[in-house]
């Protein structure tokens, strides 16, 4: 995991992404019409604006997988904080502290062996 957050949480970036990114295509294809470019502009304009709805509809289409995969995740509590969170797949992290969470020991992250402060004999 590239950005060390839940794999939902990731989906929903993306479609935020491509949200932020469609509607600043159309605003940039908007400068052929304010700026009265002519026919060149209104050209520009009809190309930014379709490219800007492509990425708006891949942004419906992503938080609707988002959603779609968020109903069929198993809700946890997470051993750190003590939070319900979901959990996706074999490995999955806590949505609200980031901690590596999983239910096969196979991929659990290796714990230091914590000591128990008692001195040694003297």
């Amino acid at each position: 995991m590239i950005f060390k957050s839940s794999k939902i949480n990731e989906f929903r970036l993306w479609g935020l992404l491509l949200t932020m990114g469609g509607m600043a295509l159309m605003i940039v294809g908007l400068a052929g019409i304010v700026f009265d470019w002519g026919q060149f502009g209104r050209i520009i304009a009809a190309v930014f604006m379709v490219l800007g709805m492509i990425g708006m509809l891949g942004s419906v289409a992503v938080y609707f997988w988002a959603g779609m995969l968020s109903t069929s995740t198993v809700a946890l509590e997470c051993p750190e904080c003590g939070k319900v969170t979901k959990m996706l797949g074999k490995t999955d992290r806590c949505m609200f502290c980031k901690t590596v969470l999983t239910f096969d020991p196979k991929y659990a992250p290796s714990a230091p062996q914590e000591t128990t402060g008692e001195a040694g004999p003297k």
